[in-house]
């Protein structure tokens, strides 16, 4: 995301942000022991099987479901545009770095209860 964020393709940096967030918040799932849906945003699973998980998964579940929730809403746009919004031309670096950030949010987040588990 670094790379793409100092070539100036935020549009990238977006979509890349949220197939980050998905990956680790899969990756939580599959940790512990649950099957992985197959759907992009994964929060509403996280949180009707938060008894499963450690507690900062759940002290943290209306930041997560808030950060993927966003980032899959900018996933096809950062993908595909619209016929009116060209995402290479759109995106710009402040939203490029919110991505970033909370992409290592959700990484933080998913390290500790990978850690307590």
């Amino acid at each position: 995301m670094e790379f793409l964020k100092e070539e100036k393709d935020y549009a990238d940096v977006v979509r890349e942000a949220e197939e980050v967030v998905e990956l680790l918040l899969k990756a939580l799932i599959m940790a512990f022991g649950l099957e992985v849906p197959k759907v992009h945003d994964v929060s509403k699973f996280i949180e009707a099987n938060k008894e499963v998980f450690p507690q900062v998964i759940r002290d943290n579940l209306f930041r997560i479901k808030e950060i993927s929730r966003k980032l899959r809403k900018e996933r096809e746009l950062a993908f595909y545009g619209l016929e009116d919004w060209i995402p290479s031309e759109e995106y710009t670096l402040k939203e490029a770095e919110q991505a970033i950030d909370w992409a290592k949010e959700i990484q933080s987040i998913v390290k500790k209860a990978l850690d307590m588990g």
